[in-house]
């Protein structure tokens, strides 16, 4: 499977986050924290905006290190994404 589908199913290569990071893109970084606040209702700030990839090793932004359930299920149960998972989640 690619390294970049997320354990969500998110294409990592898409995100602008990811974009950010691998391009030390500073105005990227920026108007994607400004947006995630918004979006989320939380205060991000471009410090954050860094992170290669759900399953790659390297920098992660706070919410998908430590945060994200899914993430950390996924991980837990030792799967490549969440579709691999046997158990429904309703």
């Amino acid at each position: 499977m690619n390294e970049y589908i997320a354990y969500c199913g998110l294409n990592c290569e898409a995100c602008e986050a990811r974009l950010a990071t691998v391009n030390n893109d500073d105005a990227l970084r920026q108007r994607v924290a400004r947006e995630w606040s918004e979006l989320n209702g939380v205060e991000i700030t471009a410090e954050m905006i860094n992170c290669v990839g759900c399953r790659i090793d390297g920098v992660k932004t706070p919410y998908c290190e430590s945060l994200c359930p899914i993430r950390q299920c996924a991980m837990g149960k030792g799967l490549e994404t969440c579709g691999g998972c046997g158990e429904s989640a309703m």
